[in-house]
């Protein structure tokens, strides 16, 4: 992928540069579905090459005290995170440790799943048992709402072009509700918020962590179904179960409220599920339709997949069903 030549990298350079005390070659890291930027600084050295993570993050658009406070956080429970080695306050530049340039996304298969999923269960429960209340903003019920509010604003109105009427804006309210109850309803942990393949690393301890800084204090099932039910990949409903109840077990050993009864456990699941799903038909409606990167929606079939049997199973999400198989015209 090409570098850049925008003021923003060619000031990013001079000051990264300046921390290494000397010129590096670059090569373009990752970019997501945010304003920042990832950038692979190398250098040569007699033995290996070394190499950093440039981070362009406009402070403006982005919470990068969030992101060095999280770190040090993840750091402190024992996960393996970035370590921030200089931040530009001002300008929205930090230097990071790498991580490496392999995502599970890239590697998962089906002999290897097992083992990388449950490296990623056990940083999860390391993370969850760190948890505390008040030291992470609340993932409260108006900042699940909201979210929830993307469908109907972005994937309903902007992508289908559709303008539920009376009768369904009433049925929305009343789905959303019964979501919210029971999410809210759950026990609280330090939640991730896009813990997935994708955001996790192959290095050495497994797993390598990344993208954190959105990071809240809120339901328990939240990061077990982003997880196993991903925005980039899909396994089979048996090997789901498999590693939910694996986490589950170990969850339970470690001493994090999941409960008893497994069935109660895998309710609450789906329905944080189904949240997190509506959530992100909103999201990438508005990624693809605000911020001009359609290639998200070719994604969008796979959480109505998620979605519908959740909808089948309970009758007050019902009314979604019509919803879901509506199709941008």
């Amino acid at each position: 992928m090409t570098l850049p030549d925008d003021a923003r990298f060619i000031a990013l350079q001079a000051w990264v540069q300046a921390q290494l005390e000397g010129a590096a070659d670059w090569e373009v890291a990752s970019a997501d579905a945010s304003f920042r930027r990832y950038f692979r600084v190398l250098r040569p050295e007699q033995q290996a090459t070394q190499s950093w993570i440039a981070m362009d993050a406009p402070p403006e658009r982005e919470n990068n005290d969030a992101f060095v406070a999280i770190a040090k956080q993840m750091q402190a429970a024992g996960l393996n995170v970035p370590r921030v080695l200089a931040h530009d306050v001002e300008n929205g530049f930090l230097l990071l440790t790498d991580l490496g340039s392999r995502t599970f996304l890239d590697v998962l298969d089906t002999d290897n799943a097992d083992a990388l999923f449950g490296s990623a269960i056990g940083a999860l429960i390391d993370w969850q048992q760190a948890s505390r209340p008040g030291v992470l903003p609340d993932y409260d019920r108006a900042t699940l709402a909201a979210e929830l509010e993307l469908f109907r604003d972005w994937y309903l109105a902007r992508h289908l072009v559709y303008t539920p009427s009376a009768s369904e804006n009433a049925d929305i309210d009343a789905a959303f509700a019964f979501i919210l109850d029971n999410v809210c309803a759950q026990p609280r942990v330090y939640v991730h918020r896009d813990y997935m393949p994708r955001n996790l690393m192959i290095s050495h301890p497994l797993p390598g962590v990344l993208d954190f800084q959105d990071a809240r204090y809120g339901p328990v099932t939240y990061d077990v179904a982003s997880l196993f039910r991903d925005a980039f990949i899909s396994w089979p409903a048996a090997r789901i179960d498999g590693w939910v109840r694996h986490y589950w077990d170990a969850a339970r050993a470690r001493g994090i409220s999941v409960g008893d009864d497994y069935d109660h456990f895998t309710r609450d699941l789906a329905l944080m599920g189904a949240q997190r799903h509506i959530k992100v038909l909103g999201i990438f409606a508005r990624i693809a339709h605000r911020d001009g990167k359609p290639r998200y929606l070719t994604d969008t079939p796979r959480f109505i997949d998620y979605l519908l049997p959740v909808v089948e199973r309970f009758d007050a999400l019902a009314p979604l069903a019509p919803l879901l198989a509506r199709r941008a015209p």
